[in-house]
């Protein structure tokens, strides 16, 4: 997902460059929308990994 966020990135970057002004603010937003679940997402699995903690090994 993160790398979406980058690649949404980039496509607003260059379409900036060339003139294309919706497409590089729809681009940033969509860029802007995947990078925000990406940190929700990882916040919330480091909360139930820091909750759930290591499981002993099984012997």
């Amino acid at each position: 997902m993160l790398r979406l966020a980058i690649l949404f990135f980039i496509v607003a970057l260059i379409a900036g460059f060339f003139g294309f002004s919706g497409v590089a603010a729809t681009a940033a937003s969509l860029a802007k929308l995947l990078f925000f679940i990406f940190v929700v997402l990882f916040i919330l699995f480091l909360v139930i990994h820091l909750i759930r903690g290591k499981k002993p090994p099984v012997v």
